[in-house]
């Protein structure tokens, strides 16, 4: 009997000390030196339009309107989370967006080109931020997206 009590006593403390470093000294640790070395990533890199917080642009954003451009589909993006689309998937929007705002689709498309991003510097594979370019387009076609700032 006091061997299954020390057994059982042992797995106890185990459980206990688990908890302990896994549940709470580990999760502070990795947000602590996160606040330290990646600040806006570890606060979620938040958006704001006008004094107010709109997104983030780590994660996508809900945007419905034909006059935005919207965010892949959840079929090409497993989490349905991704933030970002490429580039053909940005030039492939542009005629829905010209035809429902009335922008030439030339400027779209260097809007579109002044904001690639790559995902190794100068090298990878380019895409585009969907939450940055629509917030462009409100900044620079304040008249047409009066609704939206």
């Amino acid at each position: 009997m006091s061997k299954n009590k020390f057994e059982f006593g042992a797995t106890i403390r185990l459980a206990l000390v688990s908890l302990l470093l896994c549940g709470l000294i580990f999760p502070l640790l990795v947000t602590g030196v996160a606040q330290v070395l990646l600040p806006y990533q570890a606060n979620g890199d938040m958006v704001s339009l006008h004094g107010r917080n709109i997104g983030s642009s780590l994660i996508a954003q809900d945007f419905e309107s034909p006059m935005f451009f919207h965010s892949r589909n959840t079929t090409l993006s497993a989490s349905g989370v991704d933030p970002d689309i490429t580039l053909q998937d940005a030039y492939s929007q542009i005629p829905r967006i010209s035809n429902a705002t009335g922008i030439a689709s030339d400027e779209l498309k260097l809007l579109v080109d002044q904001n690639i991003e790559r995902t190794m510097w100068i090298a990878g594979d380019p895409y585009v931020n969907v939450l940055n370019l629509n917030l462009l387009l409100i900044e620079k076609y304040p008249s047409i997206y009066a609704s939206f700032s």
